[in-house]
């Protein structure tokens, strides 16, 4: 009866990677799954519109607005891989995940999921110390490590111990990096291997390169325990070793985490609006976006990206 976000994305996944897969939405408890397209895929999605909205996600660097997080320009180059976190409202705290290629001629094509993906316990927004929230906006993945083997990642890879920490103490010199050492720097700072499993593959999302302290530390793409995170994305533990194998620094990954499309003000925990993806019906206003810049920007590009199908056909918002 509904298309709504999650759908049209499983749609459009369906449509434009030619894998066949429907979309689990966030509150279902198992993961859809799909792997890399072996040789012979659709080179590219041939979608001028889906092209263009991943290219200027792609183009954001370190927040919502496409900067550092202070106003100025993000790091990295030309962007060809984008992993894509959406939720339908900035409390969720489930969303799906889909990782983008984009192939020599400019288009791109979903190659990992769509799949189920945790989310801080209060969901996404602006990131700070102390709260369980996942930082919202567009953020370069440098840093791989776990304690588990190598996968084969061509990322920087640390295999951890029980001297490997992430300094998350606000007092810290080396606050929001890896620190090795026989005891902790302090404060919330996690030791990578005593956090167990969900650490057995991880990569940084570097939000806070200035490692500012308050706007958060240990911020990870990692395996889950099917339980909401701490400010992390989440997913199962072997689509987690396919993203690291997958990942390449030549083509500067990075990761999008946003609100897919607007809902009611005031609206039930869990409802669907009967509304056409992207839009907002008629006296009620978009979720709050908890102050980070840019993320009105960042919304309207992924309601369009799960608008794309039904523009195509001429479905619009009715239902079907």
């Amino acid at each position: 009866m509904r298309l709504l976000g999650l759908l049209v994305i499983a749609v459009l996944a369906a449509t434009v990677g030619g894998a066949g897969q429907s979309l689990a939405a966030p509150e279902t408890t198992t993961p859809e799954t799909s792997t890399t397209p072996g040789p012979g895929a659709d080179p590219g999605s041939g979608i001028p519109l889906l092209d263009g909205i991943l290219d200027q996600l792609a183009g954001g660097s370190g927040s919502a607005d496409g900067t550092d997080g202070t106003g100025a320009p993000g790091s990295g180059g030309p962007t060809s891989q984008m992993i894509v976190v959406t939720a339908p409202r900035a409390s969720d705290t489930t969303a799906t995940l889909t990782a983008f290629d984009r192939g020599a001629d400019g288009s791109w094509k979903p190659v990992i999921g769509p799949t189920k993906a945790f989310l801080g316990s209060l969901g996404m927004g602006e990131p700070k110390d102390n709260v369980h929230r996942t930082p919202q906006g567009t953020f370069p993945l440098d840093q791989a490590f776990g304690r588990a083997e190598n996968p084969g990642t061509k990322m920087p890879y640390l295999k951890v111990d029980q001297q490997d920490w992430w300094d998350s103490n606000m007092k810290s010199p080396t606050y929001n990096t890896h620190v090795r050492s026989p005891q902790s720097p302090g404060g919330d700072s996690e030791n990578l291997y005593n956090s167990g499993p969900v650490y057995d593959y991880a990569v940084n999302m570097a939000h806070n390169p200035q490692r500012t302290p308050g706007r958060a530390s240990a911020m990870f793409l990692h395996v889950t325990n099917g339980e909401p995170t701490m400010g992390c994305v989440a997913i199962e533990r072997e689509l987690m070793k396919q993203i690291l194998v997958w990942l390449d620094p030549a083509k500067n990954p990075k990761i999008t985490i946003g609100v897919n499309q607007s809902a009611p003000a005031g609206e039930a925990p869990g409802a669907t609006p009967q509304t056409a993806p992207g839009t907002t019906p008629p006296g009620t206003t978009p979720p709050a976006t908890s102050g980070v810049p840019g993320a009105d920007v960042l919304t309207g590009l992924l309601s369009q990206l799960v608008g794309v199908v039904p523009s195509l056909f001429g479905l619009g918002g009715q239902a079907g």
